[in-house]
């Protein structure tokens, strides 16, 4: 997972959001000698996309607007991109990209409640026309919603994503695989429970049943594992990625990692150093305000969700919507509205939620980890 070929210009509830909550406001106080030294480091970490934001504005008009004040849309991108130092490993560095994972975090006015919605890369998507990174145009398309990052970057992604949804994206975020690796690793590993052994060249990946906990390079593989876990389909492995990120917020939240600055260092320095921005969310400062009115979140206000899919009519490999729910999710989020979400009521193997109730949607929340 790592950033667009934009070059982007290198600077810089309850208890979850108070950790980076925390850890910043101890940095910013500490404005003088080793504290400031720190600030420094940490802010010069986040990476700026200035294309991005010069691509959107020249579709400015015909974006979605805002809706309600104060509430946040993000959209969370993690790249395929093999090219970076490291990524060589998952794969044949081809110069093409694809969005390997993509989140829109919805942020609720007032902080009451975070939403975080997994768009399948395998969906099938209407792709607006967008300029390719070297300035070239490419002409709309009907394809899968991953093709949006490999053909113009995070502004095609983000535009796409306005398309489908109707939901203005405030701000994005690229991340690449080695910064999610660094990150898992700062915090200890992190805990899973898997409900059978998994064994997947292709993921790098040797795994025995039962609980354990994963670190850098297992959790890379655990996330990205597709074919040899469950019915192998994208839907199941967005599943687990879930799954796994609520086990992950769990981890961060601990005061072994909140109150022991030996242990918050290392976290803020992955997390930051693995950041690709949009220029409203490239200083230590941005981020901090960010989190600053989130500290009240309960973790059950946190939700982790898949939008409404199915197999694709023609085509059982890719997705597509189901509807009306699709277009009823996107209506809550865009007006702000309470979003709920039902567990399952079948599982695959590897415990991963495959159906949910009508009127609510297929998910989890950061209080539910998998090994309870």
């Amino acid at each position: 997972m790592t950033t667009d070929s934009s070059d982007p210009i290198p600077r810089r509830r309850r208890r979850w959001p108070r950790v980076l909550a925390l850890g910043m406001a101890v940095l910013v106080v500490s404005a003088s000698g080793v504290g400031w030294w720190f600030y420094e480091r940490l802010d010069g970490n986040i990476r700026t996309d200035t294309r991005t934001a010069h691509e959107l504005r020249k579709y400015e008009a015909e974006r979605p607007v805002s809706v309600v004040r104060d509430a946040q849309n993000i959209l969370l991108i993690g790249s395929d991109n093999r090219g970076g130092e490291g990524n060589g490993k998952y794969g044949r560095d081809t110069g093409t990209q694809r969005s390997d994972t993509t989140i829109l975090l919805h942020l609720q006015a007032g902080g009451r409640s975070a939403t975080a919605v997994s768009i399948p890369r395998d969906l099938m998507v209407d792709i607006p026309a967008c300029d390719r990174p070297g300035g070239k145009p490419a002409q709309a398309r009907f394809a899968q919603f991953n093709w949006a990052f490999e053909t113009g970057g995070a502004a095609c992604t983000i535009r796409t994503v306005e398309k489908l949804t109707g939901i203005r994206v405030d701000h994005h975020v690229i991340v690449d695989f080695n910064g999610f690796k660094r990150l898992v690793n700062a915090v200890g590993g992190v805990e899973m429970c898997l409900k059978e052994p998994v064994d997947d060249d292709d993921a790098h990946l040797k795994l025995p049943a039962g609980r354990q906990v994963l670190h850098g390079e297992q959790a890379l593989g655990y996330v990205r594992a597709r074919y040899s876990i469950g019915d192998g389909s994208d839907t199941e492995r967005i599943g687990r990625q879930q799954e796994f990120m609520s086990s992950l917020v769990k981890k961060v939240q601990s005061n072994g990692v909140l109150l022991n600055p030996a242990k918050l260092y290392p976290v803020l320095n992955a997390a930051t150093s693995s950041l690709t921005t949009d220029p409203g969310l490239d200083s230590l400062k941005d981020l901090y305000d960010l989190v600053r009115g989130l500290r009240d979140i309960p973790r059950e206000k946190i939700r982790f969700l898949t939008i409404p899919r199915q197999p694709y009519t023609y085509n059982k490999n890719r997705d597509e919507l189901v509807q009306p729910d699709a277009d009823r999710l996107f209506r809550q989020l865009r007006l702000d509205r309470p979003v709920p979400v039902s567990h399952a009521v079948t599982a695959s193997t590897s415990g991963v939620p495959k159906t949910a109730g009508l009127g609510s949607y297929q998910g989890t929340t950061a209080a539910r980890g998998i090994c309870e």
